[in-house]
């Protein structure tokens, strides 16, 4: 992904039409460049070009890096995310992408995430370079390429307040969850032949949920599921 100095020979600008088709180059070029960085992409050159020609620039930040006056990189950003940052294999290493990085996240005070693919190393040592967060990992089933993926986050100026907004999010989530595994609970004891508990499906629950939170380990996970079992019961009651 270059140095993490920025080059105050770049020139950056809002892309225009006009420059779709070089930032559609330099999106094939470096992805192609990037070896097995990437996983192989599902879609055809010219499939992707007619993806960036129909870009809709009043809906994206969208912006070029320019250098010897020629498109090196681009940037695609909305207010909370950064879709894309490439920069062309032989501009890379000059500063590009530090620069335009460094105007997004100056764009985005309270901070802003991306995905990039768990292969990327040398991007996601970049972004960790510039104060990037890892929060979270896929088995990439919800992506394209079916690809491993991790979610990276730039807490902004104010990284306690970022991340205390994004867990306050999560409890929200977790609220829903815990309204619906107790609702569950009790539509499967009014069906359920016996109220006693089975240690054998809950080994099994134990183990599908560690796998997603392996930072937590089986035997966290193993007591905070027995909590919510025990406690759902008792509320089904």
């Amino acid at each position: 992904m270059g140095t993490d100095a920025t080059n105050t020979d770049v020139e950056l600008r809002p892309a225009s039409q006009e420059d779709l088709a070089p930032i559609a180059d330099v999106h094939l070029a470096a992805r192609a460049g990037a070896g097995s960085a990437f996983p192989p992409s599902v879609h055809s050159d010219d499939e992707a070009r007619a993806w960036v020609a129909g870009w809709d620039l009043a809906a994206y930040d969208v912006c070029v890096a320019v250098l010897e006056g020629r498109v090196m990189g681009y940037t695609r950003a909305t207010t909370t995310w950064l879709d894309d940052l490439y920069v062309l294999p032989e501009a890379q290493g000059r500063g590009v992408g530090s620069t335009l990085l460094a105007r997004v996240l100056a764009l985005h005070p309270d901070g802003i995430g991306l995905w990039v693919f768990e292969s990327n190393r040398p991007a996601r040592e970049f972004y960790a370079r510039h104060g990037f967060v890892a929060l979270e990992r896929t088995d990439g089933s919800a992506n394209e390429e079916r690809a491993p993926d991790i979610r990276l986050v730039w807490p902004g100026a104010d990284p306690l307040a970022c991340f205390r907004s994004m867990i306050d999010d999560v409890d929200l989530a977790l609220g829903d969850v815990l309204a619906r595994r107790t609702a569950l609970t009790r539509a499967v004891q009014a069906v359920k032949p016996s109220g006693e508990r089975d240690p054998r499906r809950e080994a099994e629950i134990v183990a599908r949920v560690a796998a997603v939170v392996p930072d937590l380990g089986a035997e966290r996970v193993a007591r905070i599921v027995d909590v919510i079992i025990t406690e759902s019961l008792d509320a089904a009651r």
